[in-house]
């Protein structure tokens, strides 16, 4: 049975505030930061330091593996699955809270055959959920699920801890791809929690806003991408 509006909500909202406590959440200076897709941004999502709060990182494995036991279905996974490399220590706290197996993928293959690029077992039929940190536009968890195939592994859905959802195209391409995304948190989230708070002053709030509005104009008049690619 999937998760009622209510909780998903409150799982979003107690994400949000997380990420802002810990100084996840960092603004450019005078040089916006140049995300991994090209696109330039006056804001960056550090989700890594999740790592260094033991209590912050419970909370959200917690939320994670509910959302795989009523959105996903932990009998339909075989194995917990690492995007290289901010995504392998949460690939293995949930594999851990689970109980289900672990490996991860590489960004690039490491020796020769098919499975050149995963660590640990692996088999053909093998099905897996890729765990990962984040997701701009979606590019590069589409190529990791497609290293995971080649190693003839299924792959159906991903987990974010948190998803931009700026970019339209995101959802689709990899709807595309047979694949469904699956996050605690986006950037609405975040503008909607840092309101209720003082993380930041509105002025830095307004600059935000209206990257997030029109993210690929904002990127093209501050030296980015004015595209995305897949």
């Amino acid at each position: 049975m999937p998760l009622t509006a209510e909780t998903r909500a409150h799982y979003a909202r107690r994400t949000a505030l997380a990420l802002l406590d810990i100084g996840a959440v960092e603004l450019a200076g005078a040089r916006p930061f140049i995300l991994s897709s090209g696109v330039a941004s006056p804001v960056y999502i550090n989700v890594r330091k999740v790592i260094s709060y033991p209590a912050i990182r419970d909370m959200l494995m917690s939320f994670a593996t509910d959302v795989i036991d009523h959105e996903i279905g932990r009998d339909s996974i075989d194995a917990i699955a690492g995007a290289e490399t901010a995504g392998i220590p949460f690939a293995a706290w949930i594999a851990t809270l689970t109980g289900l197996p672990m490996q991860y993928v590489r960004k690039r293959a490491q020796g020769f055959g098919p499975g050149a690029q995963i660590e640990g077992v692996s088999y053909p039929g093998q099905r897996v959920l890729l765990v990962e940190d984040l997701t701009t536009d979606g590019a590069s968890k589409i190529r990791f699920c497609e290293a995971l195939r080649q190693a003839g592994t299924e792959v159906r859905d991903v987990l974010m801890l948190f998803q931009y959802d700026i970019f339209t195209e995101t959802r689709s391409a990899l709807a595309d791809h047979g694949l469904r995304l699956h996050t605690l948190a986006n950037w609405r989230d975040i503008l909607a929690a840092a309101a209720d708070t003082t993380h930041f002053p509105q002025a830095d709030l307004d600059r935000i806003e209206s990257f997030l509005q029109a993210p690929l104009e904002w990127s093209a008049a501050h030296g980015g991408s004015r595209r995305l690619i897949f």
